[in-house]
């Protein structure tokens, strides 16, 4: 396994304090001129622009809610790629106890120049609307009007929470580039907190002190950034949020006359995990599994099969409603009566069901691919969204997540692998490192024949195995007509006939039916063709020019495999063979090949590619540019059909 680890560094109260004069929290006044700017200094491509962003979290000592005031000033220079910037989206937070955030002070503008003067525009309240994203989270959505190319919006808001363990994070880099962007935390001297920082890039401007504020002495953490470029996206990176600079804070400690101290262990989350009534106490409830259990092992011996046989009735018997987290919502009892529950109610009963069999099974809380890598410095539950379970055999854990269907042990849905989970066992918590040992594999197969017209038709499947089945599965639920669509969108084919399902073994294949008149170029009594027709590499997708920041990642290692299987003509024959190809690393990690073989009236065209582990360094980056190039020139050579005479 080759990985990078980004490492969380908290702010102490010994931070230098730049010595330049700065105001934080000093909006400046609408400049009528920024209206008549037509590109960005910082980046001339640049779609918008952040003229001024302003985040400041501020604990009130009067009723311990944590306050959070927002102020935005956005630049719109390309509307048609500034999507992102044309609604504002607002997640307020619930828990099981109905404490809840509350948004309030809202003001939204949109500047548009119209014979030379600054003409605003009110977001109306009738373009507000809520969206209830899952149990505990729901999303306050605006969408601004009358945006133009040259548009200023300007936005700002306050949330009211009452948890005040975690602070949100947020991101100093984003894809945007920024003129000014600030970050401030104010909260009493009695109620402390960690600062994360984590990424590459410094403040210019940055004071951490102890003050007094409001007749009181407060704790203050303020960091200001002048000019940053945009961040700059990679391919073959799963979450790029982990690499870009960001700032988050978690509770620390109280001194309201007693110190009560809030740094957790690992240990210490296990204990109290074990307490909570949506997580321990749902693991207590076994008469719930014991019913289940005797009946799905019976006549089973080896611990392998008790756990695949448990493994297989979970995750067919009951269906994912899509909710994350690491606690029940409804309840395990519910979910046996609906059949439906979130990831914690299935794969918490899934622990439960383990343990009635005598297997020796815990829970694993991780943080999904999407929500971010965990903080291995500052251990907090607040961090982790999801829960799988995992059963130690005599060769070693078995990790099993039963929210898909396609799942089986040690193969997780992508979602799953992102390098760190919590081993929470009754007796001791501890960090495991996850990594993913299945290969994925992708057959692109293609059987066609070609027409004495010059037209071909055939048939195409696309099966895919382990991780990558995976994740085309998800692909095709979200919208099975767009999935279907992609096929003729990506190939320019006209495709007919396109069924895709889930094979018995768990693997996902589409079925095709295609015809062409655009394949082949009639030239005399010449026919020119790329035996690999449509499935050719056409584009080098390890192209970036600048040197690679970051590490390369698959998800999983890998198998391609193209197969063209082509029917010649009677009476043609080919000129001349493709050549044959074959590269590989020294240390075998990466290997391509391209074997071209003619049977009968058939030429067989097969491209391999092959890549051993899920995730490289940076340092590979050059390797794989230069086996990308050697396909992409194997698999665009022609071949020419000549009619006999």
């Amino acid at each position: 396994m080759k990985k990078i680890l980004l490492t969380a560094f908290c702010f102490g109260i010994i931070i230098s304090v730049n010595g330049q004069k700065h105001e934080f929290l000093d909006p400046p006044k609408f400049d009528n001129a920024d209206l008549s700017k037509t590109k960005s200094t910082l980046d001339e491509n640049a779609p918008a622009e952040i003229l001024y962003k302003s985040v400041h979290f501020n604990v009130d000592p009067a009723t311990g809610t944590l306050r959070k005031n927002v102020f935005y000033r956005v630049k719109i220079y390309n509307k048609d790629k500034a999507e992102d910037w044309l609604n504002l989206e607002i997640p307020l937070y619930r828990n099981s106890s109905n404490d809840e955030e509350t948004l309030s002070k809202v003001k939204a503008f949109v500047y548009n120049l119209e014979n030379g003067t600054a003409v605003p525009t009110k977001v109306d309240k009738s373009s507000k609307y809520k969206s209830k994203e899952s149990k505990y989270t729901t999303i306050t959505k605006f969408a601004f009007p009358n945006v133009k190319n040259g548009s200023v919006i300007e936005y700002q808001y306050e949330v009211l929470s009452p948890f005040l363990y975690s602070v949100p994070q947020i991101l100093i880099e984003s894809d945007a580039p920024s003129l000014y962007t600030e970050y401030v935390l104010d909260s009493p001297s009695h109620i402390s907190y960690n600062v994360n920082y984590t990424g590459s890039l410094g403040p210019k401007y940055r004071v951490v002190e102890e003050k007094t504020m409001y007749g009181m002495p407060f704790k203050t953490y303020r960091f200001g950034y002048e000019n940053l470029k945009g961040f700059k996206t990679e391919k073959f990176v799963k979450n790029d949020r982990n690499f870009r600079t960001k700032i988050s804070a978690e509770l620390h400690s109280t001194n309201f006359g007693q110190l009560k101290m809030y740094s957790s262990s690992w240990e210490e989350i296990k204990d109290k995990l074990y307490k909570d009534e949506d997580f321990g106490e749902e693991l207590k409830k076994t008469k719930l599994a014991k019913e289940k259990v005797t009946s799905v092992i019976s006549g089973l011996n080896s611990d392998a099969e008790k756990a695949d046989a448990i493994f297989n009735y979970v995750k067919n018997t009951f269906t994912w409603n899509k909710d994350r987290g690491i606690y029940t919502e409804d309840g395990i009892k519910k979910l046996l009566e609906t059949k439906t529950g979130n990831a914690a109610e299935i794969n918490l009963f899934l622990v439960m069901m383990f343990r009635e069999a005598g297997l020796k099974a815990d829970p694993l809380v991780i943080s999904t691919v999407d929500n971010g890598l965990i903080n291995l410095v500052s251990p907090s539950i607040v961090g982790m969204n999801f829960v799988i379970a995992v059963v130690k055999m005599k060769d070693g854990f078995m990790m099993y997540d039963a929210t898909s269907k396609q799942a089986s042990v040690n193969n997780l849905p992508p979602r799953d692998w992102n390098q760190y989970g919590v081993l929470i066992a009754k007796e001791k918590a501890s960090l495991m490192e996850m990594g993913n040992t299945t290969t994925s594999y992708n057959y692109l197969t293609t059987e066609a024949k070609i027409n004495e017209d010059g037209s071909i038709s055939g048939t195409y499947s696309d099966k895919d195995t382990g991780s990558y089945a995976m994740f085309v599965k998800e692909s095709y639920d979200e919208n099975a007509e767009k999935y279907k669509k992609q096929y003729k969108e990506n190939f320019s084919i006209d495709f007919t006939g396109i069924e895709s399902k889930i094979l018995d073994n768990g693997d996902f294949e589409s079925t095709m039916k295609f015809s062409s008149d655009n394949l082949i170029d009639k030239v005399g009594k010449k026919m020119i063709i790329n035996p690999m027709l449509f499935l050719s590499k056409n584009s080098n997708e390890f192209d970036q020019a600048e040197e690679r920041k970051y590490p390369i990642d698959f998800i999983s290692s890998f198998t391609k495999v193209k197969k063209v299987t082509l029917e010649i003509p009677e009476g043609y024959v080919i000129e001349a063979m493709p050549k044959s190809k074959r590269i590989v690393t020294e240390d075998k990690e990466i290997e391509y090949s391209y074997i071209a073989e003619q049977k009968g009236n058939k030429l067989e065209i097969i491209s391999t590619t092959k890549i051993a582990s899920p995730d490289y360094p940076k340092e590979y980056y050059p390797a794989f540019k230069q086996i990308w190039e050697t396909a992409s020139k194997s698999e665009n050579q022609v071949i020419s059909l000549v009619k006999k005479s």
